[in-house]
């Protein structure tokens, strides 16, 4: 398993947290939020999914990856 923290713009309430949150645990993935830092630490497994990937996950849901 591999993990990750990226920052990510627009999170504002939980309701931000839950939708990035669920996105990562549909791509098999762990997210946990720290809305007040915006970041999200993911933990993964590499040989299943892509940083891009994850990316692209949180940027569909409408939230811009900075990191």
């Amino acid at each position: 398993m591999s993990s990750i923290i990226l920052k990510v713009e627009g999170m504002s309430c939980n309701h931000c947290v839950n939708t990035v949150e669920k996105a990562m645990k549909e791509l098999g993935a762990e997210g946990k939020v720290n809305l007040a830092g915006k970041l999200v630490e993911v933990v993964y497994d590499e040989s299943k999914l892509t940083v891009e990937a994850i990316k692209e996950a949180i940027e569909e849901q409408g939230y811009d990856v900075v990191q």
